[in-house]
């Protein structure tokens, strides 16, 4: 196995009775890489990454990471989902040190750590607040930091932006390549939002419809940052559109 291979999926294949949902996929994620996986409405995103951590037990095929079977109880995987997971009894600075106080980080090394993440993500002066004093962009940027805090070696993130207008997007998602940079993440996105997959990844995977397959995967070597008006983000994200369509 080549060293810079983070994660190895092959041959996944799950089925929910007689419906069959992912139809033997096979792909590499390399160390550090940001990968976006789109595809149409209903074509089982969702289910691939409730596979990858088992929530889902599959029918076939094998998941490894750095060349071992993947392990949650050993690898360090953080998982943001749709919906808002920040704990309402926890304040700002509770929340995104929680992953830490579970692992049993030092107190001086956790507290740094929450420290450095709630500044990228502009956080600081808001440590004190509770969920319900925040607005749903900063509930969000709570959950981001939380995740980051942890140095995780893979970030599973699904449609997290998805309840948000275009403006916090595009802001939360240069917040998001911050911590990216920052940290070497390897990150696997979940999105059905083209412009977005094409403004994060560095590179896209397109599934088919139902029985899902991949239908092509597409290197992003666009330049940071990335401006939607320019000639080159509207061509990659009109030959990604063209793939998804239903028809």
């Amino acid at each position: 196995m080549s060293e810079d291979v983070k994660v190895r999926v092959e041959h996944l294949t799950k089925s929910f009775g007689d419906l069959l949902v992912l139809d033997d996929i096979s792909f590499e994620v390399k160390k550090g890489e940001f990968l976006c996986i789109v595809g149409p409405t209903g074509c089982g995103k969702t289910t691939f990454l409730n596979s990858l951590t088992k929530l889902y037990n599959v029918d076939a095929g094998k998941i490894t990471m750095d060349g071992k079977d993947i392990d949650l109880k050993k690898n360090n995987v953080a998982y943001i989902f749709q919906e808002y997971s920040t704990m309402e009894w926890l304040t700002v600075e509770q929340n995104i040190g929680y992953g830490l106080k579970i692992k049993h980080f030092p107190k001086e090394e956790a507290k740094k750590r929450v420290q450095n993440v709630m500044e990228i993500v502009g956080l600081t002066k808001y440590a004190g607040y509770y969920p319900r004093q925040l607005s749903a962009s900063m509930k969000q940027r709570v959950v981001i930091a939380r995740a980051f805090a942890v140095e995780p070696e893979l970030l599973l993130m699904d449609e997290p932006y998805g309840q948000l207008d275009l403006q916090l997007k595009y802001h939360l998602e240069d917040e998001l390549l911050n911590l990216w940079k920052k940290t070497g993440t390897t990150v696997i996105f979940i999105t059905h939002n083209i412009e977005e997959a094409v403004y994060l990844s560095d590179r896209i995977l397109v599934l088919t419809n139902k029985p899902t397959g991949i239908k092509r995967s597409m290197e992003n070597h666009l330049p940071r940052p990335r401006k939607v008006s320019d000639s080159e983000f509207i061509k990659l994200r009109n030959d990604v559109t063209e793939l998804i369509k239903w028809w």
